[in-house]
């Protein structure tokens, strides 16, 4: 009997110290590697569920104190997935970081360059072509409806090919416009309209035309909005409102290919408008003292559909 006991005695006490020894504290290091083999510095090490925690150092190596064993190490960094471990007895535990698949290293086209999205510090938004509004759009500003914060943009006539009020920075304008400076494939637009000019004027005032206008959305590939005062430093007074960045289709190496794009719509006229005809048109002219016209005689609202 004193044997079984003393038997019995001696397994409780290695239990006990083998419970002792798990649980005991120790000092964990490793090394933090991406999926090249190159260490990385900067990742967070952090024991889950405490306070305590560390980074690596320039050669991506770590070390924590007081560790005790059955906590999991936390190793997070930006631009890498969070990784777990589970600390047991042994005090070396090395992690591989795998890369996020994200849109960081998207291109971004800037006011002299290209740039990585992950690399840019400026408040920039890239539009690219697969996430433009689909469906039938008369300009390039109806692409990007919806699709920018803080980005507005008003039509405010209902002329064909009249210009849109586009707010990048709302009603704060120090020049005399609010609407942003468009550049194409890294030419600024200079503010004229792209109406060609006939040499015939007429009565009335007419509005202003978009300054797109010349553009086949189709052939637009991204639009890169410059919101802060990044915009300002590359094109001076000019960005003060905003720069809007168009790039368009290049040509490429390989096959010939051929896109076609179509759309149909069904319409009619609720109420026909009676417009002046030749005579009463030029009667109109010498009344107010204006211009005389080319000689043409047209229906003006048939010209108009």
């Amino acid at each position: 009997m004193l044997l079984a006991i003393m038997r019995n005695t001696a397994m409780l006490l290695l239990a006990i110290i083998g419970f002792t020894a798990f649980t005991q504290a120790q000092t964990v290091t490793g090394t933090v590697t991406d999926s090249k083999g190159d260490p990385v510095s900067g990742i967070s090490v952090t024991v889950k569920g405490t306070t305590k925690g560390t980074s690596t150092n320039a050669q991506g190596v770590y070390t924590l104190n007081d560790v005790a064993a059955g906590a999991t190490l936390v190793f997070t960094g930006s631009g890498f997935t969070t990784q777990s471990v589970k600390v047991g007895t042994g005090g070396s535990y090395s992690v591989i970081m795998q890369t996020t698949t994200s849109n960081l290293n998207e291109v971004v086209v800037i006011g002299y360059g290209t740039v990585r999205k992950k690399d840019l510090t400026g408040s920039v938004v890239s539009v690219q072509s697969k996430n433009f509004n689909k469906g039938p759009i008369n300009n390039p500003d109806q692409l990007l409806l919806g699709k920018v914060a803080g980005l507005q943009v008003i039509n405010n006539s209902g002329q064909p090919g009249a210009a849109t009020v586009v707010k990048i920075r709302g009603n704060n304008s120090i020049r005399s416009g609010n609407n942003p400076l468009y550049v194409i494939d890294g030419v600024p637009l200079d503010g004229r309209s792209p109406r060609p000019s006939v040499g015939v004027s007429g009565v009335g005032q007419t509005p202003d035309i978009n300054p797109l206008n010349f553009l086949n959305p189709a052939d637009i590939v991204s639009m890169d909005i410059l919101k802060d005062a990044s915009a300002s430093a590359i094109y001076g007074s000019r960005g003060a409102n905003g720069v809007i960045l168009v790039t368009t289709r290049k040509g490429s190496n390989g096959p010939a290919k051929i896109e076609f794009n179509a759309t149909y719509g069904v319409a009619g006229v609720m109420r026909r408008i009676k417009t002046l005809d030749a005579d009463g048109y030029r009667a109109a002219l010498k009344t107010y003292g204006a211009a005389s016209d080319s000689g043409a005689n047209v229906n003006a609202f048939d010209e108009i559909l």
